[in-house]
């Protein structure tokens, strides 16, 4: 990976102050100023436990609760309870290699792949990883956890995401995004980290296209504003890598939305399985990394039921 240095003026940064906890009494591992620019390296999310050379044995290895490897508690002067952190993402490096993993229980259809996977991509000059020949899947960087502490005291996993942050795993936050998250103690105490290449909204068996990161960011406090929940605004298309051929889509009707989603994603892996030539598991695992799962129509009420649609893009399956 290249470390990028900083570049820009009131910038710094940071590395080797790794995590695995959001806790408000951790020590900063550095203090900015608003409007300051970081340079933060990321690890990927078991903290380089898996490696280019890991095999399955690897992965069944790892413990569950050694996941997100962080990077900082980053604090911002007068950021105060009540105000708003504003990140700009104004740049991330990657790796040219990543992971996808299956573990079982982990997974919308965790029943049905109970064994351990452990699938290597390597990225190739197209900025594509390939999954078997004929399907490759365009990249784009982006952390899957980004958060700040919370006012709870003690040590609090990544997951599942909160109103601060976390383990959102939105994949829209790439390079040009801007992200607010609401300030729940003096300084922030932003921390990063779960880098993917790249991931279907979703997620759906459990990982992406884990990765190593360098991730630059512009933080700025946003004051007399409050928000009751992370927000971000994107100024260009984040699926322009993905548009302009088409979707395949599968879709489920019903009362109980996870069930729907479920069935949506099983239907997808039957129809790759039989109209593209891919194996169950390669099917699950190309949902997963880019695959998109839809809340096409809540739940509405008694008499109303949801209606989730599951869709993968055409370009996967360009030679």
């Amino acid at each position: 990976m290249a470390a990028m240095m900083a570049r820009e003026r009131n910038s710094h940064y940071l590395t080797d102050a790794y995590h695995f906890r959001f806790d408000n009494s951790l020590e900063p591992a550095l203090t900015v100023d608003s409007g300051d620019v970081v340079v933060i390296n990321t690890l990927e999310g078991y903290g380089g436990k898996i490696t280019p050379e890991s095999t399955v044995e690897d992965l069944a290895a790892l413990p569950w609760d050694a996941v997100h490897c962080l990077t900082g508690p980053i604090f911002v002067n007068d950021a105060a309870p009540g105000d708003v952190l504003r990140i700009d993402i104004v740049d991330i490096e990657h790796d040219d290699w990543a992971w996808t993993g299956i573990f079982p229980g982990i997974g919308v259809l965790s029943d049905e792949f109970g064994d351990f996977h452990l699938q290597q991509w390597r990225l190739g000059s197209d900025m594509r990883v390939e999954l078997r020949p004929g399907v490759r899947i365009p990249i784009e960087p982006f952390c899957g956890v980004m958060g700040v502490a919370f006012d709870e005291p003690g040590e609090h996993l990544t997951m599942p995401p909160r109103r601060t942050g976390g383990n959102i795993d939105t994949r829209h936050l790439i390079k040009g995004t801007t992200l607010y998250l609401p300030v729940d103690v003096p300084g922030a105490l932003l921390s990063i980290g779960d880098g993917h290449l790249a991931q279907g909204d979703g997620e759906v068996c459990g990982t992406a296209l884990e990765t190593n990161l360098v991730v630059t960011l512009r933080l700025s406090v946003r004051k007399g504003r409050s928000i009751r929940a992370p927000q971000f605004e994107t100024y260009s298309p984040t699926t322009s890598k993905s548009q302009g051929m088409g979707y395949l889509s599968t879709s489920s009707p019903g009362d109980d939305l996870q069930e729907n989603l479920r069935n949506a994603v099983r239907d997808m892996v039957d129809l790759l399985e039989a109209e593209h030539g891919l194996s169950r598991l390669e099917a699950y695992l190309l949902c997963s990394v880019a695959g998109d799962a839809r809340i096409s129509v809540p739940v509405l009420g008694q008499s109303h039921t949801g209606f989730v649609t599951f869709s993968m893009p055409r370009s996967v399956f360009v030679g």
